[in-house]
């Protein structure tokens, strides 16, 4: 838009001229005082133009610039995750000046990044997430007591660390049903570690509404937690104990999912073990049987916030509502298990906080060195105006164990739950949540209290301010990309500044 000082100079002055064909000569000094102060009036409607000549780019005279909306492609279905760009895109509540002059460039989509390419023959978007963590273990009790008896130390971490880094690009080639989501992920508290940086991903193919077909690595759909809602959690990168405790993790394999009938969901994944983040291929056994299974029903809107997100952030002016149920099998070696500070560690552990691996652990002479994993989980939700209440059901048995000594070994079974609560004290603004979690088996219970408070400066997700305190009784579960460690017993804070575009 150009629009010439003449132009607006005779605009504005129109009336002011019509008015001196009526005033006396005698006030000559006053009119020209208005006349100055005109002026001025006009050159500050001049900087207002440029800018927003600047901010419209090449635009069209007269025109604000707008983004165009997401087509979903083909057999996208309503509660899908990353397969449906539409449902992942921010309501337009933007700070008014930014509304009135929108940048030009690529299109954005929230949690898909901006599209940096398209064309007949293929899409690309980029995206970024990453948080800034100051962490404070010091008011936990520097030692705990496992089960056996043993004495063990609990390192008490006060640090501020760039937690996480993770880069991932998404789109199609050739064919909007041929899909791919590859990314490069790094969690710097494992500096040195193995898989402390991270190349991984998937290719899938969209048949139609019902299938969706893929291969790669993904989250076993073990809990509600890897059903692919990261990274909208009350907390930053950070679930319940619990949650953390019985999951299945990142694995290597293929699966199918879609919509079943409408507002039922499910997804199935046959994979290489529990765990494949820091675990080579050499590492694994030659059984092809881990195997997970979800099933959701979303029975009164169909959804449940952008990739079925933890708290209500969008206000619902309608009850949402959500029951899940969650199964994993999975036959492991101490091989096939992750370094215990590894990314996205996923540990099976007792409920005293001991991997169960561990060399004469139940006995001197007895090694467990294979044990079959089953796990099931139940979560249901509600979300209404702002406000949310979440739970979840955990029950886990161990058997069929190998190894020197446990011959005649009794099946293990665990159970835990955990339950969150959220509310929007000022709408898109300030987010109050708390939630609580156990655990409980044989050798030991654990439980946690976590109040937390989010701050979204912006008014909507992208950037994120979080602080969080959590009260740990022997947490059996930990390590040093999450706040809590394996026997915390006290008192823990963490800060965090999050960016996710």
């Amino acid at each position: 838009m150009r629009i010439g000082r003449k132009v607006i100079a005779v605009v504005a002055a129109a009336p002011l001229l019509a008015w001196a064909q009526q005033t006396p000569t005698t006030d000559v000094q006053t009119l020209q005082k208005q006349v100055r102060e005109q002026e001025a009036r006009i050159q500050e409607l001049e900087r207002t133009v440029k800018e927003l000549a600047a901010a419209q780019g090449n635009g069209a005279p007269g025109q604000i610039a707008t983004t165009p909306a997401v087509e979903p492609a083909p057999g996208e279905t309503k509660d899908s995750g990353l397969d449906n760009p539409a449902q992942l895109s921010e309501p337009a509540t933007f700070p008014a000046k930014l509304a009135a002059a929108p940048s030009p460039g690529p299109e954005y989509v929230g949690n898909l990044g901006f599209k940096i390419y398209e064309s007949e023959r293929g899409q690309i978007y980029a995206r970024l997430f990453s948080y800034a963590r100051y962490l404070n273990q010091k008011g936990l009790d520097p030692t705990y007591i496992d089960y056996f008896g043993n004495t063990k130390t609990v390192v008490q971490r006060e640090d501020v660390q760039l937690n996480k880094f993770f880069l991932p690009f998404s789109g199609w080639f050739l064919d909007p049903r041929f899909r791919y989501y590859l990314y490069v992920w790094s969690a710097n508290t494992a500096q040195g570690d193995a898989a402390q940086v991270v190349g991984a991903g998937n290719l899938s193919f969209v048949l139609n509404d019902h299938f969706t077909f893929g291969a790669g690595i993904t989250s076993l759909p073990s809990v509600r937690s890897t059903e692919g809602q990261f990274p909208y959690w009350l907390g930053v990168d950070d679930r319940l104990t619990a949650d953390e405790f019985f999951r299945g993790s990142y694995t290597s394999g293929v699966w199918v999912k879609g919509e079943i009938v409408p507002n039922v969901n499910y997804m199935v994944m046959l994979g290489n073990n529990l765990s494949t983040l820091g675990i080579s291929a050499s590492q694994l056994d030659n059984k092809l049987d881990t195997w997970s299974a979800m099933l959701s029903w979303l029975p009164t809107t169909g959804e449940f916030g952008p990739l079925g997100a933890f708290g209500d952030f969008e206000g619902h002016e309608e009850v949402a509502t959500r029951i899940g149920l969650h199964f994993t099998q999975s036959t492991e070696t101490a091989q096939s298990q992750p370094g215990t500070n590894n990314i996205e560690n996923s540990q099976i552990r007792l409920t005293d906080g001991s991997v169960i691996f561990t060399p004469n652990l139940f006995a001197p002479g007895t090694t467990v060195e294979e044990v079959q994993y089953d796990m099931s989980s139940l979560d249901a939700g509600i979300k209404y105006r702002g406000y949310s209440l979440e739970a979840e059901y955990y029950w886990r048995q161990l058997s069929n164990f190998v190894g020197p000594g446990t011959a005649g070994f009794a099946r293990i079974n665990d159970t835990g739950f955990q339950i969150q609560a959220s509310a929007m004290l000022v709408p898109r603004l300030v987010q109050l949540y708390a939630g609580a979690s156990e655990i409980h088996g044989h050798y030991g219970d654990g439980s946690e209290l976590r109040v937390g408070v989010n701050y979204f400066p912006m008014q909507m997700r992208g950037l994120r301010v979080n602080a969080e305190w959590l009260n740990l009784d022997d947490s059996p579960v930990g390590y040093t990309a999450v706040p809590y460690p394996v026997g915390g017993n006290g008192d823990v804070f963490h800060a965090n500044f999050e960016l996710n575009f």
